[in-house]
């Protein structure tokens, strides 16, 4: 097993241990929120793809659509793309912002209720950390 399947599994665990109703999956390659949808969750996965900055030798690009998009076919899955402007920034502030934005995301699609549990899965460094957040009445 690897490592990355490892977190997932552990996201997995984790959920259902605590009577999550949703898993966020920060993900930049659609990978790791794939790996949560093989263990098929009883709760839904939202997928919120980081677009990542590219550059050729004449303009500037991000990807990141193409990932959400292919992660429309996974059983369980719901792709959200993040705001490319916070794209280039990883720092704590931009997390819980990006965070922030996934959670009225999730409560505009009827997943995410008040004082829910939520499993977030995310990549801090070089480090994978999944942490359960209990929501407080407005979200």
């Amino acid at each position: 097993m690897s490592h990355m399947e490892s977190i997932a599994s552990s996201a997995v665990r984790a959920a259902i241990k605590v009577k999550a109703s949703v898993i966020i999956c920060f993900t930049s390659t659609g990978i790791a929120a794939r790996l949560i949808a093989k263990y098929r969750p009883t709760m839904p996965v939202l997928s919120v793809v980081i677009p990542r900055l590219k550059m050729n030798q004449l303009h500037w690009t991000t990807t990141g659509a193409y990932e959400a998009r292919q992660s429309l076919i996974i059983r369980g899955l719901f792709p959200m793309l993040a705001d490319p402007r916070n794209a280039a920034e990883s720092t704590g502030a931009t997390n819980e912002t990006v965070l922030k934005v996934a959670f009225d995301h999730g409560r505009n699609i009827g997943v995410i209720k008040p004082h829910d549990r939520v499993v977030v899965c995310q990549k801090v460094g070089d480090d994978s950390v999944v942490k359960i957040i209990e929501l407080e009445e407005e979200i």
